[in-house]
Order: C-alpha cells, then sequence, then structure tokens
C-alpha cells in the first residue's frame, strides 16, 4: 500500500509538472500565441481582455493604465501595479486549482482522491486572505463548484473544514461591497441545500454556522473590531429569499422542512447577532444583559457546548452580585444538559435518567430535555466536546449547584440534589467523597426551622406555615410595567422583579428612576406611583413611564394544601398578585359601603427561582371584590396577625401587644364594630335560621373567629407581662369586653328572627336578584 501510495503521488506530480513547464504547459501555450498575436481573448482567466477593478483603480490586463491614471505619480502607479500582480497570481492559483481537480476527476484517477483536502485547505485560505473582487468571484465560484461535485468531502470527511468555510463565508457576508455580500450570501445557501439534500437534515450545518458567528463576534470584541451587523442582516435575508423563492420553484423541495430549518436558522442568528451587539450598550443594566445573555444561550440550543458555556457566564454574573439561588439553577440547568446527552450517548444504570432527573429541583430544567427533530446526535464529531459532558464534568456541576443552593440558604433542596449525585459516586466507590456528601445533608438539614403551624383561613382544612417562624428570607417580588417608546422592546412589557430580601417599595423604585434618568436624561423618566390601569392616551410620548407595584406569591387552596412548610411557599412561584382599591366615583378609598377592590393575579412565563431575576408577565387575571368581600379580606388579616404573634416561638411581646393594640385598642375599636354595623345591620335567616346571603355568613363568622383570637392573645400577653404592664392588661380586657357584647348578638344572630318560609322565599329571590343585578353592574366577582 505505501508503494501504490508514493506512485499516486509521484504520478500526480508529474502530471502536475508537465501542465505547468512541460510542452502543453499554459505558460509554453501563451508564449506561442502571443509570438502568434493570438495572446488575445484566449480563454484564459488570468489573462482576461475585461479591466480589472482593485480598491478603485481600473487597468487592463496588459497593464497599461487608464487614461484616468495618466497623469498620476510614480508610487500611485507602482501601487496599481502591485494590486494587479496580486490578483494574476491568485488567479493563477485558482486556474492550477482548477486543473487539479479536472485531473483528479479524469476517469481512473481514483487514487488521486488524497489531494482533495489539502485543494480545499488552498480554497480556505484563499477565502481568509483580502483578496480583489474579482478574485473572490472566481474563488466562489470554483467553492461552490468544489461543494456540488464532493458534498462527502465537505460534510462527512473534512467537517472541520466545513465550519471554517462557515466562518468565511459568514464573515465576507458582511462585506461592505455588495457584490462580495452577493457571492457569500449564494455560497452559504448552496452550503445549506447541499447538505441538506445529502442528509435531510441541516442539523450540523446549522450548529457550524451558529458556531462561526459566535466566533466571529468573540473575535471582534476581542480585538476591538466590529462585524457590520446590517450588511449581514442584508446577506442573511438573502439567504432567506433564495429559500423561500426555491420553494415556490422546486416541487420536491417545498413539500420538505428545509424552508422551516432556513427561517429557523437565520431567526436565530438575527437574535444572537442583536443579542451580542445590544450587550455591550447595556453592560450597566443588570437585567436587561441577564436577559440578553439568556436569549443567545437559547440561540445555542443545537449546540450543547456553547449553551453550556454561556450558562455558566450567566452563573459567574449572578454569583458577582450576591445572587446564589439563581446563579444555582444556571448551574443546575448546565448539569441537566450534560445529563441530558450522557444518557443520550452512553446510559448507565448509576447515571441520571436526562434533565427530568432534576426536575422536581426545579420544574425549569425540563427546557434542557433533547425532544426537538432538530437535536444533533452526540456522536456527531464536534458535538460535546467539553470537558463538562463526562461523569467527571457532571458531578462538578451538581457539587457547585449544591454549594450555590447552600449560600442561598435553599437547604431543602440538598437532599434532592445529592439523590442525583449519590449512585455515581457509588459506583465510583469514593466512599470518602460519600461522607463528605452525608456530612453536608446534615448540616444543612439541621439549619432548617421547625414549622409552626397556623390556620390562614377559617374554611381551611389544613393548616399553614407560620411566616415569621422561619428567618430565612427568599426574596421580594414587585411588578414593573414599561411605557414609553424610549424603551424600544420594552415598550408596553411588564415584569415581576425579584429583589433582595426586605427590599422595600421605594428602595427599587429609586433604583430603577436613578438608572433611567441616567441613560435617558434628567426629567424624561417618571415613576407612576399607583397601580391602577394606565390609558396610554394620556401619556407624554416624549417621556417613559415607569409603574412599580409591589406584589405577593399567590397560591390556590389545593396549592397551600400541597405546600405545607414556609420554603415550599416560596420556591417554584409563577403566579404573584396585587389588589388595587377603588371606588365608583374614581375615587382611590371612601366609605366602607362604597369601597371596592380590584385583585390582579399575574402569571410570570417561568417559575422563580430561575437563570434570571425578572420575568416577563404572560397573563394577567382581574377580579373585583365587592365593599362586603373587602371588608372579609381585612377582618381576615387582623386575624391572621394575631394568630402568628401568639404562635410565635419564643414570644415576642412587643409584637404581640403592638398587634393586640391594632385590633381592640381604644382607638381602633370602632373599626370592627364599624364594619359590622355597616355590612351586618340587617341579616335576612331562613327557616333555619340560617343567614341567607352567603357573603353575610362568612363575614360574621370571620368576626366570630377574631374575638377568639383576640382572646388567645390577650392570654398570651398576660403571661408575658411584667408587673408594671398590669394596668395596660386591665385596660386591654375592658376593651375587649365592650367589643364582645357590641358583637355577640350580631355573631350569635339572636337579635335577627327567622321568617317563616314564604317570607324566607321571598326574600331569597329578592337577595338573589340583587345579586344578579350587582354583578352585572361590577362584573366577575370572585367565588367564596
Amino acid at each position: 500500500m505505501p508503494e501504490n501510495g508514493d506512485q499516486a503521488k509521484g504520478e500526480l506530480r508529474q502530471r502536475l509538472e508537465d501542465a505547468i513547464l512541460g510542452e502543453n504547459s499554459m505558460a509554453k501555450e501563451f508564449l506561442r500565441k502571443k509570438s502568434a498575436g493570438l495572446a488575445e481573448n484566449d480563454g484564459v482567466r488570468w489573462r482576461k481582455d475585461t479591466k480589472v477593478t482593485w480598491k478603485g483603480a481600473q487597468y487592463n490586463s496588459g497593464g497599461e493604465i487608464s487614461d484616468e491614471f495618466s497623469g498620476a505619480s510614480g508610487i500611485e502607479i507602482d501601487s496599481v501595479f502591485e494590486a494587479t500582480l496580486c490578483t494574476e497570481v491568485s488567479l493563477t492559483v485558482l486556474d492550477t486549482l482548477e486543473l487539479v481537480l479536472k485531473v483528479i476527476n479524469a476517469p481512473g484517477s481514483d487514487h488521486l482522491l488524497f489531494a482533495l483536502p489539502i485543494v480545499l485547505k488552498i480554497f480556505m485560505h484563499a477565502l481568509a486572505c483580502n483578496q480583489s473582487v474579482t478574485t473572490l468571484d472566481n474563488v466562489f465560484a470554483s467553492q461552490r463548484a468544489v461543494v456540488v461535485k464532493y458534498p462527502e468531502l465537505i460534510f462527512e470527511q473534512q467537517s472541520e473544514q466545513c465550519g471554517e468555510l462557515c466562518l468565511q463565508l459568514l464573515r465576507h457576508c458582511a462585506s461592505k461591497l455588495p457584490q462580495i455580500r452577493s457571492q457569500a450570501a449564494a455560497s452559504l445557501y448552496l452550503l445549506m441545500r447541499q447538505s441538506f439534500e445529502c442528509g435531510s437534515n441541516l442539523a450540523k450545518v446549522k450548529m457550524q454556522i451558529t458556531m462561526s458567528l459566535s466566533t466571529l463576534v468573540s473575535n471582534g470584541t476581542k480585538l476591538g473590531f466590529w462585524l457590520n451587523e446590517d450588511h449581514l442582516r442584508r446577506s442573511l435575508k438573502t439567504v432567506l429569499t433564495y429559500s423561500e423563492t426555491d420553494a415556490h420553484t422546486d416541487v420536491h423541495l417545498k413539500e420538505t422542512t428545509f424552508t422551516e430549518q432556513v427561517k429557523d436558522l437565520v431567526f436565530n442568528l438575527h437574535m444572537i447577532l442583536s443579542d451580542t451587539v445590544k450587550m455591550k450598550d447595556f453592560s450597566n443594566d443588570f437585567e436587561m444583559l441577564i436577559d440578553l445573555m439568556y436569549r443567545v444561550a437559547k440561540g445555542y440550543q443545537n449546540n450543547p457546548d456553547l449553551r453550556l458555556t454561556w450558562l455558566l457566564n450567566m452563573a459567574g454574573k449572578h454569583s458577582d452580585k450576591g445572587n446564589y439561588a439563581e446563579a444555582g439553577q444556571c448551574v443546575l440547568h448546565a448539569a441537566a444538559l450534560a445529563a441530558e446527552y450522557l444518557a443520550m450517548t452512553d446510559y448507565r444504570e448509576h447515571l441520571p435518567k436526562g434533565a427530568v432527573a432534576f426536575e422536581t429541583i426545579s420544574e425549569n430544567v425540563i427546557q434542557e430535555s433533547a425532544t426537538s427533530d432538530d437535536v444533533i446526535s452526540p456522536d456527531e464529531e464536534g458535538i460535546c466536546e467539553s470537558a463538562h459532558f463526562s461523569e467527571v464534568g457532571l458531578v462538578n456541576l451538581i457539587e457547585k449547584t449544591a454549594m450555590f443552593f447552600e449560600k442561598a440558604q435553599m437547604y431543602e433542596q440538598m437532599l434532592d440534589i445529592f439523590k442525583v449525585l449519590s449512585p455515581v459516586l457509588e459506583e465510583w466507590r469514593d466512599y470518602q467523597r460519600l461522607s463528605q456528601l452525608h456530612n453536608r445533608i446534615s448540616v444543612s438539614l439541621s439549619k432548617i426551622e421547625p414549622t409552626v403551624p397556623v390556620t390562614d383561613d377559617l374554611s381551611d382544612a389544613w393548616v399553614s406555615p407560620l411566616q415569621t417562624g422561619d428567618k430565612r428570607c427568599f426574596g421580594t417580588y414587585f411588578r414593573v410595567a414599561f411605557y414609553g417608546s424610549i424603551f424600544g422592546d420594552l415598550d408596553g412589557v411588564e415584569f415581576v422583579y425579584k429583589e433582595p430580601a426586605i427590599t422595600k417599595l421605594p428602595e427599587i423604585s429609586h433604583r430603577l428612576d436613578g438608572f433611567y434618568s441616567d441613560r435617558f436624561g434628567k426629567g424624561v423618566i417618571e415613576v407612576i406611583k399607583d397601580s391602577n390601569t394606565v390609558d396610554r392616551a394620556k401619556l407624554n410620548q416624549n417621556k417613559g413611564y415607569l409603574q412599580i407595584t409591589y406584589v405577593e406569591p399567590y397560591l390556590e387552596g389545593w396549592e397551600r394544601r400541597r405546600r405545607p412548610t414556609y420554603y415550599e411557599r416560596n420556591h417554584k412561584l409563577h403566579r404573584f398578585v396585587y389588589a388595587t382599591p377603588f371606588t365608583k366615583d374614581g375615587r382611590a378609598h371612601g366609605e366602607l359601603q362604597e369601597q371596592y377592590k380590584r385583585r390582579t393575579v399575574l402569571t410570570t412565563q417561568h417559575s422563580f427561582p430561575y437563570v434570571k431575576t425578572r420575568l416577563r408577565v404572560i397573563k394577567r387575571e382581574q377580579t373585583v371584590l365587592a365593599p362586603i368581600e373587602v371588608a372579609i379580606e381585612d377582618v381576615q388579616k387582623k386575624t391572621r396577625e394575631l394568630a402568628a404573634a401568639t404562635a410565635q416561638n419564643p414570644p415576642d411581646a412587643k409584637m404581640l401587644q403592638m398587634v393586640l393594640q391594632g385590633c381592640i385598642g381604644t382607638t381602633v375599636n370602632q373599626g370592627p364594630i364599624q364594619v359590622a354595623n355597616v355590612f351586618l345591620a340587617e341579616i335576612a335567616l331562613d327557616e333555619h335560621g340560617k343567614p341567607v346571603d352567603k357573603l353575610q355568613n362568612k363575614l360574621r363568622l370571620c368576626f366570630k373567629d377574631f374575638s377568639k383570637k383576640c382572646h388567645d392573645a390577650l392570654l398570651k400577653n398576660e403571661q408575658l407581662i411584667h408587673f408594671d404592664q398590669a394596668d395596660y392588661q386591665k385596660e386591654m380586657k375592658k376593651n375587649y369586653v365592650e367589643f364582645t357584647k357590641l358583637m355577640a348578638p350580631i355573631v350569635s344572630l339572636s337579635k335577627f328572627q327567622p321568617r317563616n318560609r314564604c317570607s324566607s322565599q321571598g326574600t331569597l329571590d329578592r337577595t338573589v336578584t340583587d345579586l344578579v343585578t350587582r354583578a352585572v353592574e361590577m362584573g366577575p366577582v370572585t367565588a367564596v
């Protein structure tokens, strides 16, 4: 075999020498034609009758300067001749390469195919160098011919050269010259179509094009220059036009997914390009910077190596800001991605079964599941080459996730994390690390405070955790809405921001107002201080407006039943609620019988905590509460405060006395009584002595529970007070007795008499009619 190889190389060398130096060579042929006066229009690429353009200079192939350069200096003429010589040399090399390809393509020359990769490398070098327009036109034409004749060479044998070709084509797609952009776009489209026709899948070429764009962007950032974004976008649009045209003219192509795949690729490239460019502009806006990094990482979903790299970069940014929960989520997504591709390549029993193994930790990691038809197989060359896509790399990612969750005081997650990690360490027989793992679990779980049960709602059949029973604070949430064209893509968009624990509304308002005022100028940004619906027609078109509202996590009854601990009620959150008081005459506040409340429930795109600290709102639901329902919520809130202060362990006497004072103190004692007088002065009873109106009955029961909690709080306070506070306790007891005397007839229904059946039926009919009328007038009312 070696002898045959040497013989083939010798034969190829002999043919090339004959073609270049022999009697039938191009040089000898040219001399013969020149002596015979036939050198004109001989069809040779480097001896054309047309003028060659190079950097604005025009000259003919014989070296004669055009009339416009007749008065030029010697230096200018020399530069023109140098440019001409460069073009002639490049075209001569190109003619030689085509001659080599012609020899290799001749019948019986299969033993010369070893030279094809060398020819391809020379083409790549020619594209990488600065060339004249004429040279590049011919290089692109020859390159397209190679792609059509030898697709296996490009897509299978020389995949690295295919990546290099994608890189050079994208670079020329951003050229300032329209002619070069047109040629590069045509070559790029042909490369994509040939790849699809060879394997009916663009996955590999799409990955290489995406990686090439990332390389161009990163190189431009490091070296201080930048691609012309506008020119590159035009070239990508040309590629899309080619695809749509072929879809209409080619019947066979129309029935495939080629056009859709091209559209998806172009869309991803546009997004990556836009977001990468914006990163430099938003380096001081942390939320926007993380959003852009997230979108770039999402654009690399068909390239797990680059996606994992960007996820780890996001983790580093969050860690620098002290957002350890979000940093842990980024690394968790990276671990899920690595597990997913490990499961696809070489699944073993001790390894996690892909991203789904991490779902108990975060429901968001399902995004890393490789379920798309366009997913690239990890077996292909150039996929999942990072060290993270190994058992050792996966273990390191999981341990790094645990480290961030420990810093974020998310101790409950440690057990689920190490359930994934433990089988791998057991398989390795690494008992030292297993010992350390179980020790970390023990330490973490010992830091969790025991849950103190309380009843949130009288109608609940389950208990809830005491919010003050756990000293950990996992975050504060705010709704932030942007209004104004100066915000660009954010105009009209609302987010839920996760801020550090115990962040007050004035703090985030001051921060965002200051940041955007510095960016757009003082006096341009205004903060809307209420939570009412914004009428955009009344806003100044030249200004930007921020509406910032405090929101709380919202859980349905079944969710609260399944989340009995403080930690569970503060994680995996995707719904938030806030209330806006109003009256029918336009005022925010009015008399008790006039006070309505609009409850708004927001649903975010993902659940907190996530890889981002702000999530877009994708759904909003509004419910109008009638005045009596507003009163019920107020009484329930007071009751919860009393229950929490009473159940506090260790007890806090000052907090308990402050809550008691707010409930049955002399100055505020009229509050509950006034509510009862307004809404419970007249209660219609049925023949069984039960209130006909369910809302009135619920308010009555709320007062009954409120009275009991006040009694419990007084007894608790009596155990905690000192001798010098005896008079205070006596005064509170006196207020409580007066309160119960006034409320007893209402709570016991003794002051109301049940009516006969007919009367009750008539009252019921009138009540139903009134309720229907009111519902039509106010809109939807939450069922109780």
